[in-house]
C-alpha cells in the first residue's frame, strides 16, 4: 500500500488518501459568457433534464421555491438558445425544492413531481397533456398531491426508477429533518394504475438528518437500482453512502442494507457519479462543508476499487484560499483533452466565484488539480450543475440555477471550441 494511504474503516472498505492539494485560480482566464433562460420568477432551485417533446434536444424543469410554482423549459433550438426558452408553469407548489421529469403512467407525456419541505410537505404530480403540441399550455397540465406524503416530511429530492420489477416506475423520495433522525429515506410503489394516486405505497428505508444527494445506480451489478445517498447533520451517520435494492423477490419485505462510499461523519452535500480516472468504474465526487467550520469545506474523489460497491479509497482536494462554501458538483470533459473534469457550485458567495472548473495533471486521484474561472463573481447561491451541449458546438455547457440575486434559470457557454 502506498505509505500516503491510511486506514479509515475496515469494516467498510473505505481507505483514506492524506495528501491534499491547495488550488489557485489563474489570473488571465476570463468568465464564461452567461445566458439566461428564465428569470422571472423567485428563488430558482435546480435544474433537473430530459428530452420531453421528442425533437432530440434537452429540456428542463425547476422549482422556484419563493414564487412557489414549477416551470418546465423546451430547448428551442441551437440558433435561439441564448434567448429566453419557451416556458410553461407546470403547476403550483409552495416551498417547492425539486422538480423532476417522469412519465409516472406511462402514457408518452412526461409528467413532473415536485418535493416540498416548508408548510407544504408533501410531493406532487404535475401531470403533462397528451398533446405535445399543448406543452406551453399551463391550462392543460393539472396538479395533484401524492397522499401518502401529504404533510409528512419536508420532501427534498426525488428519483423516478423501476426498483420492484413490477408494474410502472416507482419513486425514490428523501427527505430533511429539523434534528438528527427526523428526515427519512424511502420510496413510493408505483400501483397498477399509477393515476390513482392513492394507491402508491410508502415504504420508509432508513430515517435520517438532512438527505441532498440522491441517484439511482447499479452499485453491485447484480441488475437492480440501487439508492446512493449524500446526507448532513445526522452525526456520525452523516456522509455518502448507498442502500443495497434486496431484488425483485424481496424488495418489499427486506431492509436494503447500507453501505459506506465516503467522507463518513461529515456533512456532505450534492454528489456525481462519474468514471474520474478512467478505470471502467463509476466512482463519486462529493463535497463537504459545515456552517462555522471552514476547514470542513472541501471536496473529495472518492473512487471505487472493484465492481462489488464496498470498496473505496478516499482523496480530499482543497478549494481555493477564501472560495465560498461548497454546493454541487459534475463531471465532463470541459476542455476536450479527453479527461474528466470537474465544474462545482457554490453557496453564500457573494463577492466570490459562483462556479468554477477543475481539471487535472493526468492521475486524477494522487495527481495535482487545478482550478479555472468559469462564472465570474455572478449571483450568491448556486444549485446542481448540469453539463450539456446546449449549443451544439460541441464541448459541454454548465446549466444550474441561482437564488439570492435572482439569476434564475442560467447557462454558461463553454468557450473552448471557440478558441481551439
Amino acid at each position: 500500500m502506498n505509505p500516503a494511504l491510511s486506514t479509515r474503516s475496515v469494516s467498510s472498505g473505505v481507505i483514506c488518501l492524506g495528501l491534499t492539494l491547495a488550488l489557485a485560480l489563474p489570473g488571465a482566464a476570463a468568465p464564461w459568457p452567461r445566458h439566461v433562460i428564465d428569470n422571472s420568477s423567485h428563488g430558482a432551485d435546480g435544474v433537473r433534464l430530459a428530452d420531453v417533446n421528442g425533437d432530440g434536444l434537452t429540456d428542463i424543469t425547476t422549482g422556484w421555491e419563493q414564487g412557489g410554482k414549477v416551470r418546465a423549459y423546451l430547448h428551442p433550438g441551437h440558433a435561439k438558445v441564448r434567448k429566453p426558452w419557451p416556458a410553461v408553469t407546470v403547476g403550483a407548489a409552495p416551498n417547492v425544492e425539486d422538480a423532476v421529469f417522469a412519465d409516472l403512467d406511462g402514457d408518452g407525456a412526461v409528467d413532473v413531481v415536485s418535493c416540498t419541505e416548508g408548510q407544504t410537505r408533501t410531493v406532487f404530480v404535475h401531470w403533462a397533456p397528451i398533446e405535445r403540441s399543448r406543452l406551453l399550455e399551463e391550462s392543460a397540465w393539472r396538479t395533484e398531491p401524492m397522499p401518502a406524503t401529504r404533510g409528512q416530511a419536508m420532501w427534498m429530492f426525488s428519483a423516478p426508477a423501476q426498483l420492484d420489477g413490477r408494474l410502472g416506475i416507482d419513486l425514490a423520495v428523501v427527505s430533511k429533518g429539523s434534528k438528527p433522525g427526523e428526515g427519512v429515506i424511502g420510496w413510493l410503489e408505483a400501483p397498477a394504475r399509477p393515476r390513482d394516486l392513492a394507491a402508491w405505497r410508502w415504504h420508509p428505508l432508513r430515517s435520517a438528518g438532512w438527505v441532498l444527494g440522491l441517484e439511482t445506480s447499479d452499485m453491485d451489478g447484480d441488475g437492480d437500482l440501487d439508492l446512493v445517498i449524500s446526507e448532513r447533520f445526522d452525526g456520525d451517520r452523516s456522509g455518502c453512502f448507498w442502500l443495497e435494492n434486496p431484488g425483485a423477490a424481496a424488495v418489499q419485505k427486506e431492509a436494503w442494507k447500507e453501505h459506506a462510499i465516503g467522507v463518513a461523519g461529515k456533512d456532505a452535500l450534492f454528489f456525481c457519479l462519474a468514471d474520474l480516472d478512467r478505470d471502467g468504474l463509476q466512482d463519486v465526487c462529493v463535497g463537504t462543508h459545515t456552517p462555522g467550520r471552514e476547514a470542513d469545506n472541501a471536496l473529495y474523489f472518492l473512487r471505487r476499487l472493484d465492481a462489488s460497491g464496498r470498496r473505496w479509497a478516499e482523496r480530499r482536494i482543497d478549494f481555493p484560499t477564501g472560495s465560498a462554501q461548497f454546493k454541487g458538483v459534475n463531471a465532463g470533459d470541459i476542455d476536450g483533452d479527453g479527461r474528466t473534469d470537474l465544474v462545482v457550485s457554490f453557496v453564500k458567495a457573494k463577492d466570490k466565484p459562483g462556479l468554477i472548473w477543475l481539471t487535472h495533471d493526468g492521475d486524477a486521484f494522487s495527481g495535482r488539480w487545478t482550478a479555472n474561472e468559469l462564472s465570474g463573481i455572478d449571483g450568491v447561491k448556486h444549485d446542481l450543475v448540469a453539463l450539456l451541449d446546449l449549443d451544439g458546438d460541441g464541448d459541454l455547457d454548465a446549466i444550474t440555477t441561482e437564488e439570492i440575486a435572482n439569476l434564475g434559470v442560467i447557462w454558461y457557454e463553454n468557450p473552448f471550441r471557440k478558441t481551439r
